[in-house]
């Protein structure tokens, strides 16, 4: 299935880029110690419960984590959370700068 090869890659991305073993990680989630390991390893895929978790402990909501296409989450949520206190005209100045940069189709 596709889409838990997607979320193995996804998962191991997150948790490097945290800088965390899988073991560490697997502990730190209240799980076994090779818990992240077999997800990682295709052997389990966690229960809905452990998805939260893993959501939780890498700092990330869901509909981040299945962003595939974004490599760099933890970026763009910092950005993100800025721009929430800008006004619309402060909007509309980066959105054209963006698409100037980005040749936006």
């Amino acid at each position: 299935m596709v889409i838990e090869e997607e979320f193995v890659k996804r998962l191991t991305q997150l948790r490097m880029a945290k800088g965390v073993s899988a073991r560490e990680m697997s502990l730190a989630i209240g799980q076994s110690e090779n818990y992240i390991n077999a997800i990682e390893n295709k052997q389990m895929l966690p229960s809905m419960t452990g998805f939260f978790y893993i959501f939780e402990y890498l700092e990330i909501t869901p509909q981040t984590f299945f962003e595939f296409d974004n490599k760099n989450p933890y970026r763009l949520d910092e950005i993100i959370s800025y721009l929430k206190y800008l006004s619309p005209e402060e909007l509309d100045h980066l959105t054209a700068f963006f698409k100037s940069i980005t040749k936006k189709k």
